[in-house]
């Protein structure tokens, strides 16, 4: 969440920031509400102290024994003017919340501007793309032929966008998940953290999925609240928030249905949970940076997806990931932010997988990030990079909504600290890299080095 006295103070500079990534901030709402807000508030304190003097008049006058009834008259019309006033604030400050709930963060100077991926702007590159002296195949022909990758099956058992994996190939799976937790706690310095695979709605609003992104959440609705007219009463006032654009009615909706709810959702990412270990805590200054690495499951409805990628295991509902999560200094993020997009390059280096990074553009960055480098590892099958991690600060963006601080030596006060994190790595599309590039012709898979040691003795997955 941005800083609210931002939007007070420098509200069109904001703006022309919040521009560059194709976000239109309604500058006229906020000026709107915020004047209302300002002549309510002067309205709440006048009457505060009238009511106050009123009610001294009143202790003076029955000292004096004179007859306190009018004033008593004229104190209780004030105290429920004033109750009126009160409950009006109180909304139009959850007004101005919905609004800044729905607000995007600002992108760094360095970010470059774009509207889009295609204007992401490569930073280096790793390595060379292996030379096949064969037609390459895809992971998809490549885990089916060995009959290790079955579709169909977890079709069957769920529906689609889910695998199965068995024998060497399912083990080479849980291999990467060993071998990159080894690497960050070892080499990274990395705390190595378990987590809920659940999560409430205040975690998911403290990094920034809710309210915004609740139709890309898999949530699990406490079955005793509410009732199925409630549903429909709230999905008609949520398409009539959306088709007038109303992004603050979309929040206010949204924050009421998952209130009254009181439900979990399956996390999408262990940033979530992971980042809120700090919510509503002091940092002490001998105790930062903190580093954590999680490896977790990751539910996604992948809503918006629209068809894309439903060959293979680039973009599941279900999927693995190691997550680095990183909480700094606001003074040493960005320098955090190179380490650690550099400490998840080393998974693939170690694993040498042709790899670039890209600095996302303005346009194509996450709603909390305030800048992001994107892995992209070469995937012979397709002919392409593809993302295998995103590597963001969010400066207190997130901090903000969490209350996440730390102590500042210098004046003793705690102060917004900054978060970080990034894949290290997305373990699917970890392993889709290695069965494409290290495939053979006669549809073996030579295992990578740094992974012999995890499988067992096995060098190379064959059929069968």
């Amino acid at each position: 969440m941005l800083d609210p006295k931002r939007l007070r103070t420098e509200l069109d500079q904001v703006a022309a920031q919040l521009a560059r990534r194709g976000y239109a901030l309604d500058v006229a709402r906020i000026q709107a509400l915020e004047e209302e807000r300002k002549v309510i508030q002067v309205r709440t304190q006048e009457l505060q102290a009238e009511r106050n003097s009123r009610s001294k008049a009143i202790g003076q006058a029955k000292a004096k024994g004179e007859d306190v009834a009018p004033l008593m008259e004229q104190v209780a019309g004030l105290g429920a003017e004033l109750d009126a006033a009160k409950a009006k604030l109180d909304q139009l400050q959850l007004d101005l919340d919905a609004v800044l709930m729905a607000i995007p963060n600002i992108p760094h100077s360095s970010v470059p501007d774009g509207k889009g991926e295609e204007e992401n702007q490569e930073v280096r590159r790793w390595g060379e793309p292996r030379a096949f002296d064969f037609a390459p195949k895809d992971h998809v022909d490549i885990g089916e032929g060995l009959g290790q990758l079955d579709f169909e099956t977890a079709t069957k058992i769920t529906g689609t966008r889910f695998a199965l994996m068995s024998g060497p190939l399912a083990r080479m799976h849980r291999a990467l998940i060993q071998f990159m937790l080894d690497t960050h706690t070892a080499q990274h310095g990395y705390t190595e953290t378990y987590v809920p695979y659940m999560v409430n709605a205040d975690s998911l609003r403290g990094t920034g999925q809710l309210p915004k992104f609740e139709a890309e959440l898999f949530c699990l609705l406490n079955a005793q609240a509410g009732s199925y007219v409630e549903d429909v009463s709230f999905f008609e006032r949520l398409k009539k928030a959306a088709t007038s654009n109303n992004d603050s009615e979309i929040s206010r909706a949204l924050a009421e249905f998952i209130g009254n709810r009181r439900g979990y959702y399956l996390i999408p990412t262990a940033e979530v949970p992971v980042t809120n270990i700090l919510r509503d805590v002091i940092v002490d200054t001998d105790a930062m940076p903190r580093r954590f690495v999680c490896h977790t499951p990751c539910f996604r409805s992948e809503a918006g997806s629209y068809g894309k990628d439903t060959r293979g295991m680039i973009r599941q509902h279900q999927f693995e990931k190691v997550e680095l999560v990183q909480a700094v200094r606001p003074q040493d993020s960005y320098q955090a932010l190179e380490e650690l997009t550099g400490h998840a390059e080393t998974i693939l280096q170690k694993l040498n997988l042709s790899y670039r990074v890209m600095a996302l553009c303005s346009g194509d960055m996450g709603f909390s990030a305030a800048k992001t480098y994107d892995l992209e590892v070469w995937l012979p099958g397709q002919q392409k990079y593809r993302e295998i991690s995103s590597c963001s600060n969010f400066e207190d963006f997130q901090a903000r909504r969490m209350q996440a601080r730390w102590r500042n030596p210098e004046t003793g006060k705690p102060e917004l600290l900054h978060t970080l994190n990034g894949s290290g790595l997305a373990v699917g599309r970890t392993l889709v890299a290695i069965l494409e590039n290290y495939q053979q012709a006669d549809g073996t898979v030579t295992v990578p080095d740094a992974l012999k040691g995890y499988m067992g003795g096995v060098e190379v997955i064959r059929a069968g």
